[in-house]
């Protein structure tokens, strides 16, 4: 307390900050000291996180919750799973990411998963559940402001059933299949739960829903900006976290200007005028032995965001912004063909990090699409549109060169690598093609209102429509490469370099552009950069900004890896490679190279 604080705002940082406050709180420490919480305060945080607070506040205010008990020990949950049958979700009070937290099937596995959630919980506490694995996963994200005023910014389809941690899970916002009548009663009971719990500032409510009827269950309220309030924020362009710590600090909602728009008040829904697609970045790329299956801890250490104006369009987007070397609804050759019917069955029916490409396999096998629901419990409308793509690879196919079908597998979101394997030809000729041909994409505007009022915000998504909304300055400008997903090895240092780059960039006089497709970052917020490009970093995504903007040059080197291994793929199309040279970047990252490079200089190295 060496500043003497007045305030302080616990829900802009995590789980740990929202402890931290919490500790102070229990222990009298911000009591004897004057300080208060601001925003959302401890009280109701508390309601918000203790189990047992919230499931009694949830019963006060009608709003279902599934069958479940709070405990302390681990008898007692043995006790309540004896009664209601297993299989049972466990989730601690007070834990990021569902850590400590599972589906347990028997007595043996409640034991083990109960006592490491009892352990890991800052009050020693877990929730027991009857299980509800299947049903669909529905996510709200509201703000409310100290007036009573309530909007829901966002509303989050999960593609995986519950049972699979929303940040594990494919996303998809805005949801693609529920009813009018779902969606409201869900967006009433959101604004219900937030008012019943006086938050002050952002807030995520998630929902399981009954795939066969309208009955429902709140699973959890996060009273704090979240992994999915970042999503939001980047899918919506509605800033959370800056408003949020505008309420804390008094303001309401109807006071403030949204930032996009300049004109209408941060009152206003955001409206979607296109599909965002989620895929999460997981590390079993570095860890191979890892136990891949995925539950209600989360195994994700990043993600990608990509935007389209069909689901079909973004989710192809998306497949290729995880930089995994897939480009398609697909397993690589090589891991496809040892895949046994057997093998397909139990990995479809059991989800792990590569679902999604198993089904796309199985489709591509012929199996029967009513089948792979059955199995995967996803929702049907999502696994048509798998097979929809898949059967679109045949038309490709049989139609080469073909400029009308290139246009139609464009605005599905088939990559340039995709069809030149299909056609059986080089991906840059694909590129001439549609160069020669005016198949190029066009640049729509992330602006909160779906068009209906002028915005000026510099947020734009490609896709392949008529309309250019993305109009190229006077100015001379320079594109920076972003990072991608976080992974193993790589967290937010590269965007920080990225965004310090930009800075420079613009007090040096120059338009300073950005690409990148991760939602967690700074370098995605529209107010960092002159403009932002939420697209893949791949050499077809990057080259059709390019073509549009005409850069004076590109700089590779603060967007780590990713950006690096473009640098040469850019070049070969006469791109500028400003900052180090493509030459001093190899000699840098190949391996024979720079032992030549140590050897010229008389620089000694390890023998090898």
């Amino acid at each position: 307390m060496e500043e003497k604080p007045d305030s302080i705002l616990p829900t802009l940082g995590g789980q740990n900050a929202l402890n931290i406050a919490m500790a102070l709180a229990d222990e009298g420490f911000l009591e004897e000291h004057n300080v208060r919480t601001i925003g959302t305060n401890t009280d109701t945080i508390k309601l918000a996180e203790d189990r047992l607070e919230f499931k009694n506040l949830m019963e006060r205010i009608n709003e279902p919750c599934a069958a479940s008990i709070v405990v302390n020990h681990v008898n007692d949950a043995l006790e309540f799973a004896e009664k209601i049958g297993y299989p049972v979700v466990v989730r601690p009070a007070y834990t990021l990411g569902g850590t400590g937290g599972g589906i347990a099937n028997n007595e043996k596995e409640l034991h083990d998963i109960c006592s490491n959630g009892l352990r890991l919980s800052r009050v020693s506490q877990c929730l027991i559940e009857r299980c509800i694995a299947g049903w669909k996963e529905i996510e709200y994200e509201v703000m409310r402001d100290s007036a009573g005023n309530c909007i829901t910014v966002c509303n989050m389809e999960n593609l995986d059933p519950v049972g699979v941690h929303t940040g594990d899970s494919i996303v998809v916002a805005p949801s693609q299949t529920l009813s009018d009548k779902e969606y409201q009663m869900l967006r009433s009971s959101a604004l219900n739960i937030i008012t019943a719990l006086n938050i002050e500032g952002g807030c995520n409510v998630q929902y399981a829903l009954n795939p066969n009827s309208f009955e429902y269950c709140v699973i959890e309220v996060n009273p704090r900006v979240s992994r999915s309030s970042a999503l939001a924020s980047k899918a919506t362009g509605y800033p959370i976290a800056k408003l949020a710590a505008k309420i804390a600090v008094g303001l309401t909602l109807d006071e403030m200007l949204n930032p996009v728009t300049g004109k209408t008040y941060a009152c206003f829904e955001p409206a979607l005028d296109y599909v965002v697609t989620k895929i999460p970045r997981f590390p079993f790329d570095k860890f191979e032995t890892a136990d891949r299956r995925l539950s209600t801890q989360m195994k994700a250490t990043g993600e990608v965001m990509a935007i389209g104006r069909s689901f079909e369009e973004s989710l192809m987007k998306a497949i290729r912004s995880l930089e995994t070397g897939l480009q398609h609804l697909g397993l690589k050759t090589k891991p496809a063909l040892a895949l046994t019917d057997e093998d397909i069955e139990r990995r479809i029916r059991v989800c792990d990090d590569e679902r999604l490409f198993i089904i796309g396999e199985a489709l591509r096998r012929g199996y029967d699409w009513e089948t792979i629901v059955e199995w995967s419990k996803i929702d049907k409308f999502f696994v048509w549109k798998f097979k929809k793509l898949i059967d679109f690879e045949k038309t490709i196919a049989e139609n080469k060169f073909n400029k009308e079908i290139l246009l139609e597998a464009k605005r599905l979101g088939f990559s340039d690598i995709n069809i030149a394997h299909l056609w059986e030809t080089d991906h840059r000729e694909i590129f001439k093609f549609r160069k020669e041909n005016g198949v190029m994409p066009v640049y729509k505007m992330v602006d909160t209102c779906a068009a209906e009022f002028e915005s000026a915000t510099p947020y734009f998504y490609g896709t392949y429509e008529e309309e250019n909304e993305s109009i190229p300055s006077d100015k001379e400008k320079i594109i920076v490469l972003g990072s991608g997903p976080i992974r193993i090895g790589q967290g937010v240092e590269f965007d920080y370099a990225t965004v310090h780059s930009v800075w420079a960039i613009k007090q040096m006089g120059y338009e300073a552009i950005i690409i990148n497709n991760n939602p967690e970052t700074v370098s995605t917020d529209f107010s960092i950069s002159d403009k932002l490009y939420f697209e893949p970093l791949t050499e077809e995504d990057v080259m059709n900004i390019i073509e549009l903007e005409k850069p004076k040059g590109v700089i590779v080197q603060f967007g780590g890896q990713t950006a690096i291994n473009l640098a040469d793929k850019l070049a070969a199309h006469g791109v500028e490679i400003l900052g180090t040279s493509l030459e001093d970047l190899d000699r840098a990252e190949n391996r024979d190279k720079f032992e030549q490079a140590l050897q010229e200089l008389g620089i000694p190295q390890p023998l090898g």
